[in-house]
């Protein structure tokens, strides 16, 4: 028999290479989409770092979120939609419609063609920015019923997320057919990286082990393992109540960035001498934002506690992620065993 095909978009990143390789491990025939026909032997690499064989029923379309050529003939024959391609500069646009007109008008671009093709669920990857963001301080966890005010000042990113998400939920609602909607909504995603090419959450690390970043600043977020988010991702898939719910994905509530990096220096020891353990003060770091853009987001935050509630995937889909300090570490250790953070001298991981 043959098996059903999973669409897989944004096929080289982070999060959907890990979809890729546990769509694979399930059974399913997988395409995956790439900007560049270049992405392909990345995307490739990173599946194999993840375990998969080489004979894998793994293919590749070349589709971009900007433009309609190709997607069409990627969702062709697919069973399955798993929507993770979404645009992450390293830096804030110029202007924001540079990115949330490609994140918005490329959600309804892949999901048009996933329903025309007969597609029977899709799970978009959304954020825990479209949940959380543009509220009055609260003591109240954000859970999947709430959504971010996009007429605060959230920033282009947060503002890009909770856009699209609203406009698949509008399509589905006008337009959508026989085609059912999902939606996971990560918190910070971390893990054990598959390649040199780091995503900003991985760099986040990568900083605090090589003593790029010599302060923490007061920012807080919680964490999720790319290998647990792929997984509820594929339980969201197929499961008869995911269809038509939202589903955090984190492994706890929100910490400090001080508390993440006190478990890098508890966790792995000598290994982790560089990590810092004072904080960055905020007045010093809105300082730094007005010159660095980099750092605009992280100072618009700092200070700000949001909570969440992480409950609905584990009670409906029975889903189990690791916990956050474990998942720390294997990214830590990751990046040292591949020579991406060089450790002090003598010293190893434990």
């Amino acid at each position: 028999m043959t098996a059903e095909t999973v669409l897989v978009t944004g096929g080289s990143g982070f999060l959907a290479t890990r979809c890729v390789a546990q769509a694979l491990r399930r059974g399913y025939a997988v395409r995956a989409t790439v900007r560049a026909p270049g992405k392909e032997r990345r995307a490739r690499l990173a599946v194999a770092a993840a375990g998969v064989p080489e004979d894998a029923p793994l293919s590749f379309s070349v589709a971009d979120l900007t433009r309609d050529d190709g997607w069409a003939e990627a969702a062709e024959g697919c069973a399955y939609l798993l929507h993770v391609a979404s645009p992450l500069p390293a830096t804030p646009p110029a202007h924001e419609d540079d990115l949330v007109r490609p994140a918005r008008e490329g959600t309804l671009r892949v999901l048009r063609a996933a329903r025309d093709a007969g597609v029977r669920r899709a799970v978009v990857t959304s954020s825990f920015a479209a949940i959380g963001y543009g509220h009055p301080p609260t003591d109240r966890p954000f859970t999947e019923d709430d959504w971010t005010d996009t007429g605060a000042d959230v920033g282009a990113y947060v503002r890009s997320k909770t856009l699209a998400e609203r406009a698949a939920w509008d399509l589905m609602d006008r337009e959508g057919g026989d085609m059912t909607l999902t939606v996971i909504n990560p918190t910070g995603i971390f893990g054990p990286v598959l390649g040199p090419d780091l995503a900003r959450s991985i760099g986040l690390v990568k900083a605090l082990l090589d003593g790029t970043m010599r302060r923490t600043p007061k920012v807080r977020f919680a964490v999720v393992d790319s290998r647990d988010a792929a997984e509820l991702h594929l339980l969201a898939m197929t499961d008869p109540r995911a269809a038509g719910q939202r589903f955090i994905a984190a492994s706890g509530d929100t910490q400090p960035l001080h508390a993440l990096a006190l478990t890098l220096r508890q966790g792995l020891g000598p290994a982790a001498r560089r990590v810092p353990t004072r904080d960055l003060p905020t007045w010093a770091l809105r300082l730094l934002a007005r010159f660095t853009p980099r750092l605009r987001d992280a100072a618009a935050n700092a200070g700000v506690v949001r909570h969440l509630d992480d409950s609905k995937a584990r009670d409906v889909l029975g889903w189990r992620p690791r916990p956050a300090a474990d998942t720390l570490l294997d990214t830590a250790r990751s990046l040292i065993d591949q020579g991406l953070v060089t450790p002090p001298p003598g010293t190893a991981p434990r």
